[in-house]
């Protein structure tokens, strides 16, 4: 059941996650030349933001499968991800529909857009610290 958990939770993550980094990214840069794209980039990163709930729910029940739901480089993992999850929802998610529901006015795209790329990076250095210590696993007995 182990290895069944694992694998949706690899894939939840791949699925869910890449889709929104990716999406996000081009946010910024799509508002400042092509608005057009805009609300598809938005409806990309909402639905998969739903579906990336996915990720922790597979990987906490990986984690009490293997045993390791009190090792440090799992908790530092979680704390990382609520991170993650609250930086979506509450700058880059909002950040999106003010870009959505601003005007032609270039100062405010300006502004908006580099704050948002900010914290669009942020999201996806938080993702990629992630995965890293999802690989590593610190103190593993592995050798991986």
């Amino acid at each position: 059941m182990t290895k069944v958990l694992l694998s949706l939770h690899v894939i939840a993550a791949i699925l869910a996650v890449g889709p929104v980094a990716v999406a996000a990214s081009m946010f910024p840069a799509a508002a400042r030349r092509d608005r057009n794209h805009l609300p598809l980039l938005h409806r990309i990163c909402r639905v998969y933001a739903g579906i990336g709930v996915a990720v922790p729910v597979f990987g906490l029940a990986t984690a009490s499968s293997l045993g390791v739901l009190g090792d440090t480089w799992l908790l530092i993992s979680i704390a990382l991800t609520a991170v993650a999850a609250a930086v979506l929802v509450f700058q880059v998610l909002p950040g999106q529909e003010k870009l959505l529901a601003a005007g032609a006015d270039g100062a405010v795209l300006t502004r908006v857009a580099t704050r948002l790329g900010m914290y669009t990076g942020i999201f996806n250095l938080l993702w990629a610290a992630v995965t890293v210590l999802m690989i590593v696993r610190p103190g593993s007995t592995t050798g991986a």
